[in-house]
């Protein structure tokens, strides 16, 4: 693909039901290993317990062995924390009356041994991108979509369900996905906005080179994005372009870039072959 036009069906829906299989395997290599040889979701299902409960017994060995417990209650509670609608980490979550102080440490140990991303809300999209984050409020994702599935205790059967893997616990496989592909491919990790009064909110920012993109993540297919439009309202000269993934068809609507979210670990590219587009476009108008 060297332009933005949308995909033939006949390479979109098979990739998306591998994508769907993704969801379910995630990309542990010993996990993929199992459904492409063996075809056997008992087996990989028992890989992905296995790496779970590898990772669990790896928490024992932190220096401090009263941090133990905690770091195993931080790792319970992650998917907790992403079925809520708002899906800021709140220690509460993790024990009743559990403060900041006490369960920070434990936390990131786990962001160390990077079995997790933790992602801060920005307050603009200004650079360097680090002196907007506001501290006090981020979410936390696991470090692979599969694990999350498992740790989360969804079965795969919810593959063969039209798109209820896609939505299952208000979308947070797939927000956890799109995280963990753009974590690979930009070299500052990203963060997420928000405003309060009224709700609004952006899942990620990205930099890439000098500029940073909203980024909007959807289940399925209804794309309406409300919170993109209100951060292009706010940061007009900021934004250059808008991303969306979602199940729908790779497009460039006007400065809304869609990507089908089977291609999210190509967005690097797609965003350059969109930016060089979209000023053609706004050049040909101009000249119009």
């Amino acid at each position: 693909m060297d332009t933005i036009e949308p995909i033939p069906d006949a390479f979109f829906n098979p990739l998306y039901e591998k994508l769907k299989m993704y969801y379910v395997t995630g990309g542990m290599p010993e996990s993929i290993l199992m459904w492409t040889e063996a075809r056997d979701v008992s087996a990989m299902q028992e890989v992905l317990s296995g790496i779970i409960g590898a990772y669990e017994r790896d928490f024992a060995k932190h220096p401090n062995i009263s941090e133990f417990p905690k770091i195993s209650m931080i790792w319970k509670s992650i998917p907790s924390q992403l079925a809520r609608e708002n899906k800021k980490f709140i220690y509460k979550v993790v024990k009743e009356g559990a403060r900041a102080r006490e369960y920070e440490d434990a936390l990131q140990w786990l962001v160390d041994a990077r079995l997790v991303h933790k992602i801060y809300r920005s307050s603009a999209p200004g650079l360097p991108i680090a002196a907007y984050d506001d501290l006090s409020a981020f979410k936390i994702y696991l470090v692979d979509v599969g694990l999350l599935r498992r740790l989360a205790q969804l079965a795969p059967t919810a593959f063969g369900e039209g798109n209820r893997l896609f939505t299952e616990f208000k979308g947070a496989l797939t927000e956890n996905y799109v995280l963990q592909t753009l974590i690979t491919q930009f070299e500052v990790i990203p963060r997420y906005w928000s405003q309060t009064n009224p709700p609004y909110e952006v899942d990620f920012l990205i930099q890439r080179e000098n500029d940073i993109f909203p980024v909007e993540v959807k289940s399925e297919s209804n794309t309406s994005s409300r919170s993109l439009k209100k951060f292009k309202e706010l940061f007009p000269d900021k934004v250059k372009l808008r991303v969306r993934f979602s199940l729908d068809n790779l497009k460039l609507d006007d400065d809304v870039l869609n990507i089908p979210l089977f291609l999210a670990d190509q967005t690097d590219r797609l965003i350059g072959l969109a930016l060089e587009q979209h000023k053609k476009q706004h050049k040909n108008s101009t000249c119009l």
